[in-house]
């Protein structure tokens, strides 16, 4: 009897020692998968023609184009975040394309200001090399280091020892699409101006139009990347 009762005191003492030791239970922090904590415009497009009236074209997914076809880029950057473009043309050679240096990180590179590739209101003229050409598009929060140092190595190189070194960079992007391959992309829509859409008939006319005039909105979490293949013939 004696036991049963120190047994049961012993119980309750357990219990309580329990109940006012534990720990409140908190939950973890999550991450919002909806809050885009990437955002910036983005345009490609090749030059076309409405008649005689030259209209950019706006170029979203794989295609064919030939030589002597015009394209032309912008990005513009409406929440602090890092965006990369990189080039690998017919040849395996690579440009980067955005920032126009990784030095430019550091000097020029701010929030709502248009970058134009190239720079100006020139465009660039596909050459007479064709094949598969690839254009790499990359969006973080942080910059990416070891993108950048590959890139490094790639143009601190000799011409003639680059091919192998293009193709770490591509790898390194690649890697980076399979690593974030959960933060989906919340948003790519046509920019609007008082509420319509801008389209093709109803961009501003110029010997050389603002390829800024089909931008995308582009809103992503924590990473971004698209990949577009040119068949040039």
């Amino acid at each position: 009897m004696r036991s049963s009762i120190f047994l049961a005191v012993v119980l309750s003492f357990l219990v309580v020692g329990f109940r006012f030791g534990e720990q409140p239970i908190t939950s973890a922090p999550t991450v919002q998968q909806n809050d885009a904590n990437i955002e910036f415009d983005w345009a490609f497009g090749v030059l076309g023609y409405n008649g005689k009236t030259p209209v950019p074209i706006p170029i979203t997914r794989d295609t064919v184009l030939k030589s002597g076809d015009e394209i032309k880029m912008m990005v513009k950057m409406t929440k602090e975040c890092y965006v990369y473009a990189v080039y690998l043309d017919s040849q395996g050679d690579l440009t980067l394309l955005f920032p126009y240096s990784i030095r430019q990180l550091q000097t020029d590179y701010v929030v709502a200001k248009p970058y134009y590739i190239p720079k100006g209101r020139n465009w660039m003229m596909l050459d007479k090399n064709t094949g598969k050409e690839i254009f790499f598009l990359v969006g973080s929060t942080e910059r990416l280091l070891e993108l950048e140092v590959k890139l490094g190595n790639y143009f601190s190189a000799d011409p003639a020892d680059r091919k192998p070194l293009a193709q770490d960079v591509v790898s390194e992007i690649r890697g980076l699409r399979k690593r974030y391959s959960t933060f989906a992309t919340i948003a790519e829509k046509p920019l609007s101006i008082g509420g319509n859409i801008r389209s093709i008939d109803t961009v501003k006319v110029v010997h050389r139009p603002d390829v800024a005039d089909i931008a995308t909105e582009i809103s992503a979490n924590n990473f971004y990347s698209k990949t577009i293949t040119i068949d040039h013939q």
